[in-house]
């Protein structure tokens, strides 16, 4: 997929906020994940798909709002055969309306390492966090506000 600052090179992340949908939104990541993940549970005869999708602190992509979730369940049970003979399907997407302390502070109280985790959209190739994009800046605002040490590894560019 072309057209995202996440996928295309020539394409710079933005080092400070911006309006409207960013450049780091990827054109449909969400529908084609939540797409095979769809075609696996009717395969395996699950009913429940989990998305971390997240509406509070988040960038402003289209695929991450409560909208696009109930959408892609209504398609989702027209489109299968375990949608049309009645078994049908759900959306889950239990962190939608947390914000980022929220996330962190549940993470944290269920083992996270959050050490090994990393947001950034532009990290160095030692992997280390550039704390200045969008996704850094929304991380280290949720560790602040939980009131947990940010863990993660920034570089010094």
């Amino acid at each position: 997929m072309g057209g995202s600052a996440l996928t295309d090179k020539a394409i710079p992340v933005p080092q400070d906020a911006q309006s409207g949908i960013p450049v780091t939104y990827v054109p449909a990541r969400n529908t084609v994940f939540l797409s095979i993940a769809l075609g696996w549970a009717e395969v395996c005869g699950a009913s429940d798909i989990f998305i971390g999708a997240n509406a509070v602190d988040y960038s402003g992509y289209p695929d991450c709002r409560p909208e696009f979730i109930a959408a892609f369940q209504q398609l989702a049970n027209l489109a299968t055969r375990a949608g049309i003979e009645g078994m049908g399907f759900r959306i889950r997407a239990p962190l939608m309306h947390w914000d980022k302390a929220e996330i962190i502070r549940r993470g944290t109280a269920l083992g996270v390492d959050f050490s090994r985790t990393l947001s950034c959209y532009d990290p160095d190739a030692d992997s280390r966090a550039c704390g200045r994009c969008d996704a850094c800046r929304l991380r280290a605002q949720g560790f602040r506000a939980a009131g947990i040490p940010d863990p993660t590894r920034y570089c010094s560019r």
